[in-house]
């Protein structure tokens, strides 16, 4: 077992992978309730803007800091050398190779999707609001979705990091942290109780 293994944090977003067929159902009501209103590819493609835009943008520019759990994170200054180790390796380039390798997978999962719309018709039938309400829930289902998906392969890309290279990565500049991360939430000392912070720099 790699040293690094033991950080919690890395297995608790892994675990959110778990979510991803929930949301994608989502998805694939949302696009069945009432009649289409524009051409299907530009439904699509409307969906797909909404849904991937700016979970891209973020996992590209400013990755999601994995040391938070729903609307709490950990302050930069809190976290221990190991933990800024591990935001190194989200800034890598076979971490943005595998951002774009999930959003082409993603992309063919919604054609996918759509084309067994159909089948789910009768259940979507029973959603309010209609084929507008339905696009716009697909649009942020498949948001969610993709989020669900790209923070687990990134937290796959570290776990997978060999022994040698953790060893050979660089903690990440504490006052760069904030600018350089998604951080959500409100930031406090620590959220878990077993792990201790650490202040060095």
């Amino acid at each position: 077992m790699r040293s690094f293994w033991t950080e919690p944090f890395l297995w608790i977003h892994l675990a959110g992978l778990a979510a991803l067929p929930l949301t994608l159902e989502l998805v694939w009501l949302g696009l069945a309730v009432g009649d289409p209103i524009l051409p299907v590819l530009l439904e699509l493609l409307l969906v797909a803007t909404i849904g991937i835009g700016p979970v891209l943008w973020m996992q590209l520019t400013h990755p999601f800091d994995i040391f938070s759990l729903l609307i709490v994170a950990i302050k930069p200054e809190q976290l221990t050398k190991e933990q800024k180790k591990i935001l190194s390796l989200f800034k890598t380039k076979p971490n943005k190779i595998l951002t774009v390798a999930g959003i082409v997978l993603m992309l063919w999962i919604l054609w996918q999707i759509n084309r067994l719309a159909p089948l789910s018709v009768t259940v979507a039938s029973w959603i309010p609001g209609g084929h507008l309400v339905g696009l716009l829930g697909a649009a942020l289902a498949f948001l969610v979705s993709n989020l669900f998906l790209q923070v687990p392969l990134s937290v796959t890309q570290v776990l997978l990091t060999s022994e040698s290279v953790w060893q050979a990565t660089p903690a990440y500049p504490i006052d760069k942290i904030q600018q350089d991360f998604t951080i959500p939430g409100i930031k406090v000392k620590q959220i878990l109780p077993f792990v201790q912070g650490d202040t060095k720099r």
